[in-house]
């Protein structure tokens, strides 16, 4: 593992933050201090308890989920459910670790990405599971040491480091007061609010936007449990967090380490000469746009691919077709001018681009991909036959070797990483491939998995999976406005 070089006063500033041998005019980095540090582990000497925030079922939706209510016990319309978080604090990594700055890669260090990535994670069954998952961890953080570091903006340089000194991820356990099946396994509309699921840090502890990976593991009646994860984009990308949760998990099976062994190998991502430095943050405009969810089943998914297949002679991936289906919804529900152009954009891997680079890119958990757009005019898109869009799609990803070499060396006149983010441009990102719904912590895989639509400024679309024993794709949607919204459906609709 490489780390950067830097003065040696700022380097011993950095690791060990007491020492009186710094002048006192040295400028401070956003990193806790040991005193601070010390006093955060008195008070989390005694667990933190929270009390019970009480969620009302819900029995009314809005109008898109009306048949909803009807499915619910008429017995369990008068429960309350409640999750009271026990206790919360740092887990560490059980054997000592590496004192030092580690560098990130130009990709890790784009301003867009430096947001918290939010799913849950629902398991039927889980003995102590909280106990289990937290020391399981604890031991996968020897080998992946810097997810219990922190991030800092390096006043040398003004970019942003990770500083490894061990005080670990923050962890929260929790209870509820009810069963799985009670929440329908917190399927779609959840009946317990993500917020009461996802891990919350105090913020005169720690500012969150500093920590890698954040859980929270709340326990059920029924045995089962919830994790709910925040894992920092700048830090890793799905396929990277997915693989720290595979680690967890196996050791949590007994086994005597992770079946992985993790490099960090940041410095050796191409950083393309007119990319010294990230360019300045992108706009993040307020689109206000509106949350629904789509089910396609294996069957419906299947015709788009055999109607592709019989007008091509070509064969199309599931990803391809969802993207296909959302983007020509979207774009006919809002009703763009013919002439207008309108794009789409997703992350796609470049790990196997990059065998002559990374020893071991299986082994690589950072930011490893390259931003596919595709560009076309609103006209030609809301003409054109869905194996049509579908080609499209697939012409623009079958140039990414070439245009991925491009960025590599330079060769380029607009940064493809400097996103632009307008009610014209899509996001889609792609759930299904990423290792989450194969992590088992010893009492199996989990039955469903959420991630959450990202931020108000990106039209968005998840593609992922209906919740087990079910099959078919799950297309989570935030990607039109309130008055698009109707419209977007009844054309999703068309495609089932």
């Amino acid at each position: 593992m490489r780390a950067t070089q830097m003065s040696p006063n700022l380097r011993w500033e950095l690791l060990h933050p007491a020492s009186s041998s710094i002048p006192s005019h040295r400028t401070r980095i956003p990193v806790p201090t040991t005193d601070r540090v010390k006093e955060s582990y008195q008070r989390l000497s005694s667990p933190i308890a929270h009390p019970p925030i009480k969620l009302p079922i819900i029995t009314s939706l809005s109008p898109h989920h009306n048949t909803f209510s009807s499915l619910i016990n008429p017995e369990k319309r008068a429960m309350v459910f409640s999750v009271t978080r026990k206790s919360s604090g740092f887990v560490a990594p059980a054997e000592p670790t590496p004192t030092e700055i580690l560098p990130l890669s130009i990709i890790d260090r784009i301003k867009g990405l430096r947001y918290m990535v939010q799913s849950i994670h629902v398991f039927k069954r889980g003995e102590k599971a909280a106990k289990t998952i937290k020391e399981a961890m604890s031991k996968a953080l020897v080998p992946y040491y810097p997810f219990a570091g922190r991030f800092f903006n390096d006043p040398e340089d003004g970019e942003l480091k990770l500083a490894c000194r061990g005080e670990g991820p923050w962890f929260v356990e929790a209870v509820a007061n009810c069963s799985l099946e009670d929440v329908r396994f917190l399927d779609l509309p959840m009946m317990i609010s993500k917020e009461e699921l996802l891990p919350v840090i105090p913020q005169d502890l720690e500012e969150p936007i500093n920590l890698p990976f954040m859980m929270q593991v709340t326990e059920f009646t029924c045995g089962g449990f919830v994790m709910g994860l925040l894992s920092l984009h700048s830090f890793a990308d799905g396929l990277g967090a997915a693989q720290f949760l595979h680690a967890v998990g196996e050791i949590a099976r007994g086994l005597p380490k992770p079946i992985i062994n993790p490099t960090w190998d940041r410095d050796l991502i191409p950083n393309p000469p007119k990319l010294r430095q990230p360019g300045p943050p992108p706009a993040f405009p307020d689109l206000k746009n509106e949350y629904t969810t789509i089910d396609f089943s294996a069957e419906s998914i299947l015709q788009v691919k055999e109607d592709f297949y019989h007008s091509t002679g070509k064969h199309c991936s599931t990803f391809d077709a969802s993207v296909a289906m959302v983007w020509q919804a979207r774009i006919r529900a809002i009703g763009f001018e013919p002439n207008e152009l309108v794009h789409v954009c997703f992350f796609a891997s470049t790990r196997h681009l990059l065998t002559d680079v990374l020893p071991k890119p299986s082994e690589y958990y950072g930011n490893c991909f390259y931003p596919v757009t595709v560009t076309t005019t609103a006209g030609r898109l809301t003409e054109s036959n869905l194996a049509d869009v579908v080609r499209i799609v697939r012409d623009a990803k079958s140039g990414l070797p070439k245009e991925f070499a491009k960025w590599a060396v330079g060769d380029f006149k607009e940064d493809p990483y400097e996103l632009t983010f307008s009610y014209n441009s899509l996001f889609v990102s792609d759930w299904t491939r990423l290792g989450f719904r194969e992590v088992d912590y010893g009492w199996g895989k989990p039955v469903n998995v959420i991630p959450f639509a990202y931020y108000d400024f990106m039209a968005m679309a998840i593609i992922g999976t209906v919740p087990v024993p079910k099959q078919g794709t799950r297309i989570m949607t935030q990607c039109v406005k309130k008055e698009h919204l109707e419209e977007f459906e009844q054309e999703m609709r068309r495609f089932k």
